[in-house]
């Protein structure tokens, strides 16, 4: 058994289909219209075959709220590997990423929290050796 999917609930499929391919560098898999949706999912470019990442409408109220209480929290939704967190932290200022928490050294790894624009924090994490 392995992980096929996961999702993260977003606002809006079109924006976060920019932000997770175009800031992020995911590259877009599936995009099957459903009606007023898609089925939207993205993958890393260095595992295309790999667990693909689904942007789910939060058209839910109970996602809206699960969104919400988790961002007003502060927690994150999601964690992606990384080489190199600070590495990556400054890449994505560069490009105008808005992080929650800046890099910090959490003993096994490092971390960094950013928002992604579609009402989600996202960690980025750097496992230790």
């Amino acid at each position: 058994m392995r992980i096929n999917l996961a999702s993260v609930f977003v606002d809006d499929q079109d924006k976060a289909l920019r932000f997770y391919t175009d800031v992020l560098g995911f590259v877009q898999k599936h995009r099957i219209p459903l009606g007023g949706h898609d089925w939207l999912t993205v993958v890393s470019p260095e595992d295309p075959d790999g667990t693909e990442l689904v942007l789910e409408p939060n058209q839910h109220p109970a996602a809206k709220a699960y969104q919400q209480a988790l961002t007003a929290d502060g927690i994150p939704v999601n964690s992606f590997a990384v080489a190199d967190v600070r590495a990556e932290h400054q890449r994505l200022r560069a490009l105008g990423v808005r992080f929650t928490r800046k890099p910090m050294d959490v003993g096994s790894a490092v971390i960094a929290i950013l928002d992604d624009t579609c009402g989600n924090l996202i960690q980025i994490a750097e496992t230790k050796n």
